[in-house]
């Protein structure tokens, strides 16, 4: 019943802030809603727990952090383009622009599976493997937001206009983002599963398997490097950091 209750506050947040969206044929809120979302569900774990541990502040400011990081970052980022062409096929249409948000409701709810359980569990965590859990977090966030500044720094600039980027952490991974991204939710896993009953530790599994299998199969680096493939593909340049350079994990040494 806890996660059902959850899954509902997950689907409140978004449809209320899809009729706000769909009314003003807006893209400003689909990203912000993503951390809006996030932070909410954060807070309604807390709230429902019995006892409130060092650990569970630990963790909320764990998930707060990297939800007001990639938030304010995305609404930065459209606020700037104004529009965001995902939703080019979308944006007037009641059901085809609600389906994106009920799948964003359902993404949130299952990335944040771990955390829940966390929340809702009577045990503390084992200390050390709590610690190593923060700690694969903390180079998880480093990583992502550097390679999103790396990124954007690169597009702004006039001069690298229609070119790939392959600087900085982009020269070790054609999607560093994405690998952080992956780190986040392993080190969000580790830092609670020592909490959890046998059960619910493969439940909350569920967290970082999705997230790894959307982001490597299905939304994210398909997509992107279709598109690359497609813009690039034809580039002498582009073949050579294609094939020299990660697709996810970064190499240690160029």
């Amino acid at each position: 019943m806890y996660l059902l209750i959850a899954l509902g506050v997950s689907f409140a947040i978004n449809y209320t802030l899809f009729l706000i969206a769909f009314r003003n044929k807006t893209d400003k809120l689909t990203d912000l809603s993503y951390a809006i979302t996030f932070i909410s569900l954060t807070f309604f774990g807390m709230l429902t727990m019995r006892e409130v541990s060092i650990y569970a502040w630990i963790l909320a400011a764990m998930l707060i952090m990297w939800a007001v990081r990639i938030g304010t970052f995305l609404f930065a980022r459209i606020r700037k383009t104004g529009v965001d062409h995902r939703f080019d096929d979308k944006r007037d249409s009641f059901w085809k622009f609600g389906g994106f948000w009920t799948l964003q409701a359902i993404t949130v709810w299952v990335v944040m599976l771990s955390s829940l359980l966390f929340f809702d569990a009577e045990s503390e965590p084992t200390w050390w493997l709590a610690l190593f859990g923060v700690a694969i977090w903390a180079k998880g966030l480093i990583i992502e937001s550097v390679a999103d500044i790396q990124k954007y720094n690169f597009t702004q600039n006039k001069k690298n206009k229609g070119q790939f980027i392959d600087i900085g952490l982009w020269s070790r991974s054609r999607h560093p983002n994405y690998f952080g991204e992956i780190l986040v939710w392993i080190g969000v896993y580790v830092f609670a599963v020592s909490a959890l009953d046998g059960v619910n530790q493969l439940i909350a599994a569920i967290s970082p398997l999705f997230i790894t299998a959307m982001l490597l199969f299905v939304s994210g680096i398909p997509l992107l490097e279709k598109g690359a493939d497609e813009r690039w593909g034809k580039d002498k340049n582009y073949q050579q950091y294609k094939k020299n350079t990660p697709i996810l994990v970064p190499k240690l040494f160029k």
